[in-house]
């Protein structure tokens, strides 16, 4: 479920979209910084709401050990099976097949939760941080990690274009101000922030910022919808293939407690 870009068609793309954006060098960083902000301790139990295909569940079971409960949490079918695959071996790993807007968890059953670039495409963001609320024991800790996609820029002569694929990037994500929005929601859902952090998310090289940011893939998009004409576009992709190149947005990481 969870994305730090956008969607790509298959179960199978988005695993390895997901795999590949996890290893690069800000995707192992925020991950670390939101694992840290977590403040696990051994016998926690923690939820992951949008696990995908568990990819930070075995880094969170690490954490609360053998006593502790991790609990993975996905509305598709297809993710829990693959994180059922690569975690067999880890008992205190559940799955659970849910949505985030109603948590298939008792109240104040969880220490602490997880979010991890999942709001920026729910129907109703509010409601899904009012269920983590009644999930949470008192005092326990939520630590989020979403993108504000209307940071969205990339360096390039033609202004013009750039500015436009951004805006239709943007427009391509159900929340795409999310990041800026987690503390007047957090707080509206009765939690108490106590950390915001704005991490400047940069590219420099084509190749990544084409698979996490979907240049290309974009760019044909625009195009068939009629924003673009391939004379725009492909000008501006051989000159960023070309580099030197400068892409980036803000990721903004909350923590918060009830």
């Amino acid at each position: 479920m969870s994305q730090l870009g956008i969607t790509t068609p298959t179960a199978a793309d988005q695993i390895a979209y997901l795999d590949t954006a996890a290893a690069t060098a800000v995707g192992r960083d925020y991950k670390e910084r939101v694992v840290d902000a977590l403040d696990l301790r051994p016998g926690h139990a923690v939820v992951d709401i949008g696990c995908g295909p568990g990819t930070d569940l075995g880094r969170l079971a690490d954490a609360v050990r053998a006593g502790g409960l991790v609990v993975g949490v996905d509305r598709d079918a297809r993710m829990l099976a693959e994180a059922a695959r690569r975690l067999a071996d880890r008992p205190e790993i559940d799955l659970r097949a849910g949505d985030a807007h109603a948590l298939p968890l008792d109240d104040t059953s969880m220490d602490r939760a997880r979010i991890d670039r999942v709001l920026m495409h729910v129907a109703d963001p509010a409601t899904v941080l009012t269920e983590v609320r009644r999930v949470l024991r008192p005092d326990g800790v939520l630590a989020m990690a979403e993108p504000d996609w209307d940071t969205l820029a990339v360096a390039d002569e033609d202004v013009r274009t750039s500015r436009r694929i951004a805006r239709f990037v943007a427009g391509r994500v159900r929340n795409p101000t999310i990041g800026r929005e987690l503390v007047r929601l957090s707080t509206r859902a009765g939690l108490r922030v106590r950390s915001v952090e704005a991490i400047a998310v940069v590219f420099r090289d084509f190749d990544t910022a084409d698979r996490i940011l979907g240049l290309e893939r974009n760019s044909a998009r625009a195009v068939a919808a009629g924003e673009l004409t391939e004379a725009d576009t492909q000008p501006w992709l051989r000159r960023l293939a070309a580099g030197p190149l400068v892409a980036g947005f803000t990721l903004y990481l909350v923590t918060a407690e009830a």
